[in-house]
């Protein structure tokens, strides 16, 4: 009659054949590690104040622009611009239109805005300069007050733009 067979006598070729198959699947599925591709463009204006720190004006990744945030310094000087809240609010979206102009945008583009202030009893009179630069419908916006700015200022802002091209 024929050989017979017990199901252990075929155990160890079977986990052999099982774990080669296990390797090869994850080896053909294993996707080494690509480099970075999306693109990063820096915005710079000399109609702005240069980076007081280790950051750019702006960076552009596809059609979004992510500005920093500016600071009422006179670009000219790099001197904190004296006066209230208003002037100090008037200079800091000056220099965020350069930096929106730089970028090939405009304030019109803006969808965000983050306003930061040091004495929210002055948010009414932000709120009217705010309104000199922007028009309905208005940017998304957040509103914080904070316990102290670079160089003494009282009013800081950021934002984020998207482009249409």
């Amino acid at each position: 009659m024929g050989a017979s067979f017990t199901l252990g006598d075929f155990q160890p070729q079977a986990e052999q054949k099982l774990a080669g198959m296990a390797r090869s699947y994850i080896e053909c599925m294993y996707v080494p590690p690509m480099e970075p591709t999306m693109s990063r463009q820096i915005i710079h204006t000399d109609h702005a104040p240069a980076a007081i720190g280790p950051y750019s004006q702006a960076v552009r990744s596809g059609n979004t622009v992510y500005f920093s945030g500016q600071i009422p310094l006179d670009p000219a000087t790099g001197a904190l611009v004296e006066g209230d809240i208003a002037v100090q609010a008037r200079r800091a979206f000056d220099n965020l239109k350069a930096v929106a102009e730089a970028a090939g945008g405009s304030l019109a583009h803006v969808v965000r805005l983050g306003l930061y202030l040091t004495d929210l009893g002055q948010f009414a009179a932000v709120n009217a300069v705010m309104q000199e630069y922007f028009t309905a419908p208005f940017p998304a916006r957040s509103t914080v007050e904070v316990s102290g700015l670079p160089k003494g200022a009282v009013f800081e802002v950021d934002a984020v733009m998207v482009l249409d091209q």
